[in-house]
């Protein structure tokens, strides 16, 4: 009996083995056995059993057999295999790294494209106030020199804080950017400031893996080839700021009327906190929302550059949120286009090139204008432009009759031309040539033929020399011209070429600087008459004349050794279809706008001059019997 158990014993056992084996071949993807009742002996005859145990044993002995082999194969060629995944995973990386190499050795840096290349000339006045711009787009490249340390610092504390060591590329910068975006923190771009120069201004806006990886690529190489400031210098000449500005320069003019090179602190780390999302930011100032949300970016700028070390506690302390200018900006067609137009072709001449390579060539014009007379002139000679009212007109207020073929007075537009301009010396202060440049782009001033009448009359018997020497002859000269003979006199008899541009410079570097150019055209004699037949005598100024020609125009001229100022009215019918202008006589009120004008200028720019009253002058230069210059009675 105990032999019976014994054996059942191990039947049992061996029924065991032979499950997990066969599980064992399943799970390696063996052949299924399937088990039957009758396989364990029940319900069979002894004989069946005994036969299907036997069967059974040498089945699982079989399987147990092939396993222990199959462990012992996996164990000998285990060193093998993983050498050969090694071998393969160093033979794809090699490859790639093989890859890469060639593909940095095979990238070239490429060449600005023609958009980030061009630049936009900038007109300022005399006292260096913004004037206004001509060029495709409002671009200036300056060097990094004129752009403070610490406006430096501002811009690499908000896009890259790295950039002083990375590499080019910066995956903590692409990590910190995501984490900041999944935790609600503010937004951080995640690109170098070495990339987001190569994106902007290397290569097009095209999104593509393709592009991103030659970005990297040329990063990397730009990085090893240039300078850290060659490529910041590239970043803050070319990176938007909004507001239609690119690079620091126009932005600096665009925000806070300066350039680059005044930015203050606080100043400086609002550019900075703008380039993030300049087209929502641009609108700080006159949008109190997004106002706010740049305060809170711009504080946290100022933080990151204290940290560094980039500011003082102080200046940190110290620094307020600076004032942007009116967003957006007001036009520049009324008055300040005929300033351009004048020293934008005077500047093409004095470089030798077209106004077109000027306006694309990033120049800084300094004019010899003072902006803030040209406006005052602008506001007095307001009421003289354009005017259609049914004003009576001289003629008629001096009971003459009407003209045959004169049509009514309410359709006669008046015309008003002031030159101011430094005798002995050619600068022209102010060129009022019109109201409005979008509706009359010529410039009366500078190139309008107005009859001279009696205004030459000082000059008639005189010897002059060129450039004078066919005025006497000129039936119509330009109010400039007329107004450079007079400055001929102030100046003792040298005439000073007139002109606009002061100085052209570009990154920095003085290309033109203007010099007087002289030449004698009277004789000091002859200049002394001329100031004592204004006045009276010779050393009285300012020395005031007036002239006409008719009742159709009126000069008033008033000069000192310092200044001469010339103010021209003349009125018209305006054309309508195919019919030209005609000439018309002034309105009655012609001459009190010529006396507001020309007193409201010369105060404007040299002070008022105690005991000077030009309606009192004897006006030597009227119509015989006329005392008064268009009967301008007070």
């Amino acid at each position: 009996m105990n032999a019976v158990n014994a054996v059942n014993g191990v039947n049992a056992v061996d029924a065991v083995n032979a499950v997990d084996a066969v599980d064992a071949v399943d799970t390696d993807g063996g052949t299924d056995v399937a088990v039957t009742p009758d396989d364990h002996g029940s319900g069979g005859s002894p004989g069946r059993g005994r036969h299907s145990a036997g069967g059974r044993g040498r089945l699982m002995a079989g399987l147990r057999r092939r396993l222990v082999e199959r462990r012992i194969r996996i164990r000998r060629t285990r060193g093998r295999r993983l050498r050969r995944a090694i071998v393969v995973l160093l033979a794809l990386l090699a490859n790639l790294v093989g890859a890469a190499v060639v593909a940095y050795h095979l990238t070239k840096i490429p060449e600005p494209h023609p958009e980030t290349a061009m630049q936009s000339t900038v007109f300022v006045d005399d006292h260096g106030d913004y004037l206004g711009r001509r060029g495709p787009v409002d671009r200036q490249e300056i060097p990094l020199s004129q752009v403070p340390r610490y406006v430096q610092e501002a811009v690499i504390a908000a896009e890259n804080r790295s950039f002083r060591t990375d590499t080019g590329i910066s995956p903590k910068a692409i990590a910190r950017a995501a984490w900041s975006t999944v935790s609600g923190g503010g937004r951080q771009g995640g690109s170098t400031i070495t990339q987001q120069y190569v994106k902007n201004a290397l290569l097009s806006p095209q999104q593509s893996l393709s592009r991103k990886a030659r970005e990297a690529l040329i990063s990397i190489k730009l990085d090893r080839t240039r300078s850290k400031d060659e490529i910041l210098q590239g970043y803050l000449n070319t990176v938007y700021f909004g507001r239609g500005a690119a690079g620091i320069q126009s932005a600096a003019r665009n925000y806070f009327g300066v350039d680059a090179k005044d930015l203050t602190v606080s100043q400086g780390a609002a550019l900075a906190s703008v380039i993030n999302i300049p087209s929502y930011y641009e609108k700080a100032g006159s949008d109190p929302k997004v106002t706010a949300k740049l305060v809170d970016r711009w504080e946290w700028v100022l933080d990151a550059m204290a940290h560094s070390g980039a500011i003082t506690s102080a200046q940190r302390a110290a620094a307020r949120f600076p004032a942007f200018r009116f967003y957006p900006p007001g036009d520049t067609d009324g008055q300040r286009q005929y300033l351009i137009d004048a020293a934008a072709s005077e500047a093409a001449d004095r470089l030798g090139i077209t106004e077109d390579q000027l306006a694309r060539g990033g120049y800084t014009v300094r004019t010899t204008f003072d902006l803030t007379a040209q406006d005052a002139t602008a506001e007095l000679a307001a009421d003289g432009a354009d005017k259609r009212t049914g004003e009576k007109t001289a003629e008629e207020k001096a009971g003459g009759g009407k003209r045959t073929g004169v049509k009514p007075a309410g359709d006669v537009r008046v015309h008003t031309a002031v030159v101011a301009l430094v005798p002995g010396d050619g600068a022209v202060r102010v060129l009022y040539g019109g109201a409005d440049y979008a509706s009359q782009p010529f410039n009366d001033a500078r190139d309008g033929a107005v009859e001279a009448g009696t205004a030459l009359q000082p000059f008639s018997g005189m010897r002059l020399l060129a450039p004078l020497t066919d005025l006497i002859r000129t039936a119509a000269p330009t109010p400039l011209r007329l107004a450079s003979a007079y400055a001929t006199a102030a100046a003792h008899g040298v005439y000073a070429t007139p002109y606009t541009v002061a100085k052209i410079t570009r990154a920095g570097r003085t290309l033109y600087e203007a010099h007087p150019r002289t030449r004698t055209a009277m004789t000091r004699a002859d200049a002394g008459m001329i100031t004592k037949f204004l006045y009276g005598r010779p050393d009285a100024l300012p020395a005031t004349h007036t002239g006409a020609a008719g009742l159709r125009t009126l000069w008033q001229t008033t000069y000192d050794e310092h200044l001469t100022l010339t103010v021209a009215l003349f009125a018209e019918h305006p054309a309508k279809g195919k019919k030209a202008a005609l000439p018309a006589p002034l309105p009655y009120t012609a001459g009190n706008r010529s006396l507001s004008v020309s007193a409201g200028v010369w105060s404007k720019i040299v002070g008022a001059t105690e005991g000077h009253d030009p309606a009192a002058e004897p006006n030597p230069g009227l119509p015989t019997g006329q005392t008064k210059p268009i009967l301008a009675t007070r």
